[in-house]
């Protein structure tokens, strides 16, 4: 089969599409053959050396396509069934992954949208989750425009909190949109916020990783009401939670997310595919932070 893989660290240059050999399913996995995968910043963070140091590496996490092979134990789907979700072995970007997690496609998703859906869904659930966001909390969402943070922005709506979302300008009708009152990144974001919620917010996600944790934590009454998932350092040096998946995911995400899909109280727009010997230029584009919704990688049927 084809697949993404890097034999050294380096530029979008160094993105590969290789023959390797067909995975085989261990107990409890569905093999599937890919349509689409995810394209994630982890992935050029990956292929910089910024986050593993052995070599070669594939890419891929989340993956959609249709079963063709079963797991011992398996018996929930069947040979053929439309499925979504998470590749445990980091090789999803493939014409064939094995799915540890999965789900059925929500029947109004075709393969790139769903593909789209198991980081940004399980990151932003497992945030709220952290952060206790329920009904009645005045939630701070900086960095509510991206695909993590317009899923939490969604996520929290449904809960009965109040969002109150950080974006360019041009992002914040898509914000109002989801239900979330947005405001303008940059100097002045404290004045801002308090505009809208004198008394400060009630908890505080950041996804933008934007130097602003000392603003999140004022506003948000300490840091015990701030989850980062993009500033480790600042994390540290504020006291802030840092969130990844180590201390345990929201998988039970990937079940609950069909039905919001099709109630129309949740939807993650793709903002661009790629055929998968398009790599490079999707690295690039994701690489620039500048991207509104997810980049999806394509696979063609056999």
């Amino acid at each position: 089969m084809k697949a993404v893989r890097f034999n050294r660290f380096g530029g979008p240059e160094v993105l590969e599409i290789v023959e390797l050999p067909d995975p085989q399913p261990g107990p409890g996995q569905v093999r599937i053959a890919v349509r689409a995968a995810g394209v994630n910043p982890s992935d050029w963070k990956k292929r910089q050396g910024l986050m593993d140091e052995e070599l070669p590496q594939t890419l891929g996490y989340e993956a959609a396509g249709v079963v063709d092979q079963l797991g011992e134990g398996v018996a929930d789907v069947a040979v053929g069934d439309r499925v979504f979700g998470f590749s445990a072995e980091g090789a999803a970007q493939a014409e064939r992954a094995l799915l540890s997690w999965y789900a059925p496609i929500p029947p109004s998703l075709d393969f790139a949208d769903a593909a789209a859906l198991p980081a940004a869904v399980e990151t932003a659930t497992r945030a709220l989750d952290q952060l206790g966001v329920a009904s009645g909390s005045t939630l701070l969402v900086n960095g509510a425009s991206g695909s993590v943070g317009s899923a939490a922005v969604q996520f929290a709506v449904v809960r009965g909190a109040r969002v109150i979302g950080t974006a360019s300008t041009a992002n914040h009708g898509y914000l109002r949109s989801l239900g979330a009152e947005p405001v303008a990144y940059g100097e002045g974001l404290t004045e801002r916020v308090r505009a809208l919620a004198p008394g400060g917010v009630d908890l505080a996600l950041d996804v933008a990783g934007s130097g602003n944790l000392p603003e999140l934590v004022a506003l948000a009454g300490g840091p015990g009401q701030v989850v980062t998932l993009a500033d480790f350092a600042g994390a540290r040096e504020h006291g802030v939670r840092f969130s990844s998946g180590d201390a345990g995911r929201a998988l039970h995400a990937i079940d609950e997310i069909g039905a919001l899909v099709e109630s129309g109280r949740f939807s993650l727009p793709v903002a661009q595919t790629f055929p998968l010997a398009e790599i490079a230029q999707a690295h690039r584009l994701s690489e620039d932070g500048r991207v509104r919704g997810k980049l999806v990688l394509t696979v063609d049927a056999p």
